[in-house]
Parts: structure tokens; C-alpha cells; sequence
């Protein structure tokens, strides 16, 4: 790949519906910015899904496809990160997408960080989904704008190399928080990244669901 390329951006997938994914993979191939690479990591899909995605991901020169077992969202990123060739990183969900201008913006917020969270244009279908179980305290609410999303994250490639994401709940926080201990870092107020929060299997929203009955 060329060493050159400015950004490179990851998306970890398993057996999402496709529409979803294909919606994703268009958010970004439609950026205003054009210096990047793409790594789609599929994190263990099977079948007619596998194919699906093998084949959208041919079509474009930009996308660099890569499969392995299944190991989480986490562990697919952290192996991502040791495939780019970026000197920043950019992450998208599998079942999200960007504004057209989201890396641009991301970019512009860089003079004065080595790593931004951003908040969302969040897409719900009831005003309690703009709320979430609280990483402290899952059985607490606490509203999407307060914290800190996995996919949001933008930074230079040396924080995501010398910082890893854990496999647990709240994994964005957690980096965030101890990519602050050696780097700088500020959460943005840009709401170019769209985030669906009516999707009902999303883990935020299993554990809601799960902590909302137990009590």
C-alpha cells in the first residue's frame, strides 16, 4: 500500500445485514477527502454474508478486505491498526455512516490533538435511546453526547499502536481515558459521524435491555 496515504480507516464486521454494511462502505467511499485507505476486517461471517461483502469490497481499489476468526470488535480494530498505512486512523461501524464531510472536519480538529472524540448525529426512535448504560454503572443512564464512542475516535496512528482496545464494554472509554495518561486528546463537538441507536442487537442496547428488567 502506499506509505504515503494520510488516513486509514477500519471497520469491523460480523454478519451485520448487509444493507447496513453496504450503507456504511458508501458513507465512506463518498468522502469529501479522498487521501485514504479502507480496511474492512470481517471478524468471522459465514456463507451468502461472507460473499456478499467479499464481493462489494472487490469492487473498490480503496477497500482492503481481510478475514480472520472470530475475535470481537476490539481485537479486529488492534489488528487493523498493525495493517495501516495512515498516519492517522479513522473508525466507522459496521451498521453507521459518515457525512460526507466527516474526515475533513475530523482533520481540522488535529492542530491541537493527537486524538478527538466527536459527538453524533444520533438517529433513535425513542427519546430513552438517546441514553445509555453508564461504564461505571451499567444499571445507570447516561445520554450518548456524554460519552465516548467507539467509532468517533480519530487520531494519529501512534496512539492506537502504543494504546490498545480492551474486549469489554465501555472499550471506547477505556482507550480514551488511558490514551489521555500520554497523549493529547479533547472530545469535539462535530456531529458529522451518523450513529443508529435503533438498532435493537447493538450491545449498548442488549445491556440496557437487560439491566432494565432486573429492576
Amino acid at each position: 500500500m502506499n506509505s504515503t496515504i494520510l488516513v486509514t480507516i477500519l471497520m469491523a464486521v460480523k454478519d451485520a445485514e448487509f444493507t447496513l454494511v453496504k450503507r456504511a462502505i458508501d458513507s465512506v467511499l463518498n468522502q469529501d477527502f479522498k487521501d485514504f485507505e479502507f480496511i474492512v476486517i470481517d471478524d468471522g461471517s459465514v456463507g451468502d454474508y461472507k460473499n456478499d461483502l467479499l464481493n462489494y469490497a472487490n469492487q473498490c481499489d480503496k477497500i482492503k478486505y481481510v478475514y480472520h476468526a472470530n475475535c470481537g470488535q476490539s481485537e479486529s480494530i488492534n489488528k487493523g491498526v498493525l495493517m495501516s498505512s495512515g498516519k492517522y486512523i479513522a473508525i466507522i461501524d459496521a451498521d453507521d455512516e459518515y457525512k460526507v464531510n466527516h474526515l475533513t472536519k475530523c482533520l481540522q480538529e488535529m492542530s491541537g490533538a493527537d486524538l478527538i472524540a466527536s459527538t453524533t448525529q444520533t438517529v433513535v426512535d425513542r427519546e430513552e435511546d438517546y441514553f445509555v448504560p453508564d461504564k461505571k454503572n451499567p444499571s445507570k443512564l447516561i445520554h450518548v453526547d456524554d460519552c465516548i464512542l467507539f467509532a468517533t475516535l480519530f487520531g494519529k496512528k501512534e496512539v492506537f499502536e502504543k494504546v490498545k482496545f480492551e474486549s469489554r464494554y465501555a472499550a471506547d472509554a477505556l482507550f480514551f481515558e488511558n490514551a489521555s495518561k500520554k497523549f493529547k486528546t479533547q472530545k469535539v463537538d462535530l456531529r458529522t459521524y451518523i450513529y443508529y441507536r435503533n438498532n435493537p442487537t447493538s450491545i449498548s442496547a442488549v445491556l440496557k435491555e437487560k439491566f432494565s428488567k432486573s429492576n
